[in-house]
This record gives C-alpha cells, structure tokens and sequence, in this order.
C-alpha cells in the first residue's frame, strides 16, 4: 500500500464505485404486466406529469410505450405535440404515409393535427418508445 500514488488511488477508487454500482448504467426494462395495455403486445407506462414553464403549453407528460417483437400500434392522429425517444431496441415508424427506421437512442417529432404516426416493431427484442407529451392550456 505504501507504493501507491495518487493516481492510482483515484483510479482504484473510479473502478469501486463502478463495481458498487452497476444499475446506473443500464437500460431500463418493466415487468410483462407493467402500465396498461393499449393493445396487443403494447403497453403503456406513465411516468409522470407536471407543469410547463414553457408558454405555448400547460403542461408536460412523459410516458413510456413498450411493444413487444412483433407488435404494433394503428397509424392515428397526433393528439398533440410530442417528443419521441427510443430508449431500447428500435422501430419502424410510418409518419404520414413514410416509413423511417429509429434506433436506439434516436430522437424525433410529431405535431397535434399535422402527422399520423403508427409503429412497429420488425426486431427480436421489445422497443420502448419514450414520450414526452407537450400539452396545451
């Protein structure tokens, strides 16, 4: 012990509290009958509600969308803006007629009354889709 430097206490430090804690670096995943289900093989998780400081909006709700391989949502409406984030897996989305492909990690947009919006999801492993509902007044 007498021949450790500083650096070496500071990197041995780094690697324990990596070891003591592990969960803070991974994803995260609910149980099969966790939210309410919108569908088959597609759950809904709320996550939380509050008020926007933002002035077009009143409030702001963020909720989690779990689909399962294989499962979809109907292509409807946009009730309202939204922010969308896939935080596992990765899925087919048809935004007014176009598909695009979103991974994980990847961000994207949809306006109340100007985009119909339908998923689903083509891979092996559930897709959660990440909300963040932009509510008016």
């Amino acid at each position: 012990m007498r021949d450790m430097d500083r650096r070496s206490m500071l990197g041995l430090g780094v690697l324990a509290s990596t070891l003591a804690f592990p969960a803070m670096a991974t994803a995260q995943t609910y149980p099969a009958n966790a939210g309410k289900e919108l569908g088959p093989g597609v759950r809904q998780v709320d996550l939380g509600e509050r008020d926007s400081m933002i002035p077009a909006y009143k409030k702001i709700r963020m909720r989690d969308i779990v689909i399962a391989p294989g499962a979809k949502t109907t292509e409807r409406e946009m009730m309202n803006d939204m922010v969308c984030h896939i935080t596992e897996g990765e899925l087919a989305v048809v935004q007014n007629g176009k598909e695009f492909t979103v991974k994980k990690g990847e961000v994207w947009a949809c306006a109340k009354s100007l985009n119909t919006e339908g998923t689903q999801n083509k891979g092996s492993a559930v897709a959660i889709m990440r909300i963040i509902d932009l509510l008016p007044g």
